[in-house]
């Protein structure tokens, strides 16, 4: 650590040096600087003003101090730090009035999932976790602490930015967002509950993925995995599905529950299906780029705009096998 890392920088260092063994590689993945945009999105951090916030909620939006704590001005910079982060994909959050209206309505999706876990007490593996927001809702849950794992460096700098101000109300260890891939994360126990959302369908071996996962579990860790699912065989796009180009294999459900019966999660239970809406996942102006709405074919919307059917999700639980 530096004295030249804006000050949200060097507490994030801290927080991993606290909690994680091998914290300095991830240290070494934002000192290298290897990305274009890097020193943009450190400055964003270093322009984010000193505020001690009254209160803090992590509900629905994600949310810390209030508007009456900054001037008009302190709070335009603020908001300026903040879009220098663009894209936000997950959320909402809002920071002293800031609302920061995300792409996806991830609250959404934890309304869905959260009445069929318990997460008290318990250690959990956030695998593709974004800008840590469900970790956030994890807590709120009950959960010990939450370990996030993305490969982005900029979903770990927007996550370093809520958390400069959320950190000390809720502990600044309990929810962390490592810029790793899930295959290269080493840690000293095996944890209680994981979650999947939203990635098996990007890995071209989906069932290493979930052998991934089965390895930082333990008997009695339940998985709750998201996916794309579809009604038929297993689609395998040719191309892109839903303008999204990395998308291997979109499983039926008989297809993903033998996907973890083999990596050794039993007692699978579907808990949800539902389909992808405009009014979940949609351009904003904190995501200005295309989103779902020009996924979808003009002139069938249960189409995709290249004739597959359009996205829906399933929600399973499950248990790793003793």
């Amino acid at each position: 650590m530096t004295a030249s890392h804006p000050a949200a920088v060097q507490a994030l260092f801290a927080a991993w040096r606290r909690a994680v063994p091998n914290a300095q590689r991830y240290i070494d993945a934002i000192q290298a600087g290897r990305h274009g945009d890097l020193a943009g999105w450190l400055h964003a951090l270093g322009a984010l003003p000193r505020c001690r916030p009254a209160a803090s909620s992590l509900g629905r939006t994600v949310s810390v101090g209030s508007p009456e704590q900054m001037t008009d001005a302190v709070r335009r910079q603020l908001e300026t730090a903040l879009r220098a982060l663009l894209p936000w994909r997950k959320g909402p959050f809002c920071l002293f009035g800031v609302y920061i209206d995300a792409e996806w309505r991830s609250d959404m999706k934890w309304a869905r999932i959260v009445p069929h876990i318990d997460l008290s007490g318990r250690r959990v593996l956030d695998a593709g976790c974004g800008n840590g927001y469900y970790g956030w809702r994890m807590l709120e849950a009950g959960a010990a602490s939450v370990t996030g794992v993305d490969p982005s460096l900029l979903f770990a700098l927007q996550h370093a930015a809520v958390a400069y101000y959320l950190g000390d109300r809720v502990g600044a260890t309990r929810n962390l967002v490592l810029p790793s891939r899930l295959e290269d994360l080493e840690v000293a126990e095996p944890f209680d509950a994981i979650f999947s959302m939203g990635v098996i369908y990007h890995r071209r071996d989906p069932q290493a993925h979930l052998r991934d996962l089965a390895r930082h579990a333990h008997a009695h860790t339940v998985l709750v995995l998201e996916s794309l699912v579809v009604d038929a065989r297993p689609l395998l796009p040719h191309g892109r599905y839903a303008r999204m180009r990395n998308v291997y294999v979109a499983p039926d459900i008989s297809t993903l529950l033998g996907w973890l019966a083999q990596a050794g999660f039993g007692a699978a239970t579907v808990v949800d299906v539902a389909p992808t809406t405009a009014r979940e996942q949609r351009a904003t102006a904190w995501m200005p780029f295309q989103s779902f709405a020009h996924a979808l074919h003009p002139m069938d919307p249960n189409r995709t705009v290249e004739g597959h059917a359009a996205p829906k999700r399933a929600v399973v639980i499950a248990r790793k096998a003793a």
